[in-house]
């Protein structure tokens, strides 16, 4: 008997399928391991190792590794802990018996999506420039911002700890002084989106991030914590190589 585990009990236990359509699936050649279509049931892989696609979305392997996304309120602080007592994100997690720390992180007075885990290299990769991973923001900032100024921050503008530039951004609404503006950059500098509006003239009174790549903010209340999905921790695993 070879090693590791049949291909058609990985997918039942990721909750693709029961193993029974499991093999449907393989049978009609929906399903990829390391970028081969598999034609045989009695295949065995190392879900730790292998890729392994079905329709062309990664399956990400089920294990010890957590996943979770938080919807930081404005005012927690992104640490584990605390001396000054403040709010903080081991208050969001103190249930989970995990030893978990946050991907990157957010300005106090910042809110929105945070992501946590216990993958180390993930987490790394995550927060790596090499890999790129979008972020997205709405910002609302004083004035109402002319189409040249929202150029430059696509164009690029120059900070005191060198250029940064927006993948995109657009007006969302514009009323009595204050703009809502969404903004996507790869940046991951200290306070950037709040400097690059500071460097334009319009600072930023609320930001929010909205997305983390495929993580989208959906319906997540402030400071609720969910499980990523399986389609979304397959896409962030492709972004960084995993």
């Amino acid at each position: 008997m070879g090693d590791g585990i049949r291909l058609q009990k990985v997918l039942a236990q990721a909750g693709v399928a029961s193993r029974r359509n499991a093999e449907i699936l393989i049978e009609q050649g929906r399903v990829e391991v390391d970028g081969a279509v598999v034609t045989e049931f009695g295949l065995r892989v190392d879900p730790a190792v292998s890729v392994i696609r079905v329709d062309g979305e990664r399956i990400p392997p089920t294990g010890a590794h957590v996943y979770l996304v938080l919807n930081k309120p404005r005012g927690v602080v992104t640490t584990m802990s605390d001396p000054q007592g403040r709010p903080c994100i081991a208050d969001y997690v103190q249930d989970r018996q995990e030893r978990l720390f946050h991907i990157g992180r957010l300005d106090t007075d910042t809110e929105g999506l945070l992501l946590l885990t216990n993958h180390g290299e993930f987490a790394h990769r995550l927060t790596h420039p090499s890999y790129e991973v979008s972020k997205t923001y709405v910002a609302e900032v004083e004035g109402n911002v002319k189409p040249a100024l929202l150029r430059s921050l696509l164009d690029g503008i120059e900070l005191d700890d060198g250029p940064a530039r927006a993948d995109t951004v657009k007006v969302v609404s514009s009323i009595r002084g204050r703009t809502l503006i969404q903004i996507s950059l790869h940046e991951g500098r200290n306070r950037i989106v709040r400097r690059m509006f500071d460097a334009i003239g319009h600072p930023v009174k609320r930001l929010t991030r909205t997305a983390i790549g495929p993580v989208r903010r959906g319906n997540l209340h402030t400071g609720e914590l969910r499980d990523l999905d399986q389609k979304e921790l397959g896409q962030l695993l492709d972004l960084v190589d995993l």
